[in-house]
């Protein structure tokens, strides 16, 4: 498998009723996907990985 850089233009946090953050709403290639805070998850992984490389800042949901 090759390994390719995903385009991240950006990621949302929302929380849940009892504000307990349980996905990200991410622009990933141009679509618009959930992605479950799973750190076995790939596309989790590699929103954390931009963000510490601070090419990429997660923004928190105005659901509240």
């Amino acid at each position: 498998m090759e390994d390719k850089t995903m385009n991240i233009r950006s990621a949302i946090i929302y929380d849940t009723p009892e504000y307990v953050p349980k996905s990200i709403i991410a622009v990933i290639d141009g679509v618009s996907v959930g992605v479950p805070m799973d750190p076995r998850n790939r596309h989790y992984k590699e929103i954390l990985r931009q963000t510490e490389a601070n090419t990429l800042t997660i923004e928190e949901s105005s659901n509240a």
